[in-house]
């Protein structure tokens, strides 16, 4: 998309933002950075959601593990885990969360691997909240989401938007988009100038 493009897509956005629904995926999200080369970070993202969606907070929704570190009784989060919590609350995002799982694992230097599946919430959301909205903005490239998008458009006739960076989009959601399912796959970081202008206005 060139800047002409998007400018025109973030307008036709903006006309229904009282009945659109965004989805942010933070886990898939963060993953993006090494291939993009910037940082997308939650302030950034808040802004961009803000032309997407307006007033009601339950329809700008943040997902993202809780991490308490490896002791399972312990109730501090991890500093960067803390930073990340405070962010999206400060950028008016619903947070929804659950507690990060450490697994041991003998392969790792660690010791563990880190899981925290949030696939499952956002698909009982996107559901649960089908008459809040007309429009849902999913930013996050995972392959397992295409089942949700399928069902909520073919029942419930649902307008899709997905934002994934180049080379970490899945396979199942290219064939969505193939479909018609999924109106349209949108490169996120063809959108950076956009999240620079917004940061800087």
């Amino acid at each position: 998309m060139d800047k002409k493009q998007i400018k025109s897509f973030i307008g036709e956005l903006e006309k229904t933002k009282e009945r659109n629904i965004v989805v942010i995926d933070f886990a898939n999200i963060d993953r993006w950075e090494n291939s993009l080369g910037w940082k997308i970070g939650i302030e950034k993202l808040g802004q961009l959601s803000k032309h997407f969606t307006y007033g009601k907070k339950f329809l700008r929704r943040f997902y993202y593990g809780e991490d308490y570190g490896p002791k399972d009784k312990s109730k501090q989060l991890t500093p960067w885990s803390e930073k990340i919590m405070m962010n999206a609350r400060y950028s008016g995002f619903e947070i929804i969360t659950k507690r990060v799982k450490y697994i041991p694992d003998e392969k790792y230097e660690t010791g563990f691997i880190k899981k925290c599946n949030l696939d499952i919430e956002m698909a009982i959301d996107l559901i649960r909240e089908k008459n809040n909205y007309d429009t849902a903005i999913i930013f996050s490239g995972d392959g397992d989401l295409a089942c949700v998008c399928e069902y909520i458009n073919k029942e419930f006739k649902k307008i899709i938007y997905v934002f994934g960076a180049r080379g970490h989009i899945g396979k199942e959601l290219t064939d969505a988009e193939s479909a018609g399912i999924i109106k349209d796959i949108l490169h996120v970081e063809d959108f950076e100038y956009r999240l620079n202008l917004d940061r800087n206005s």
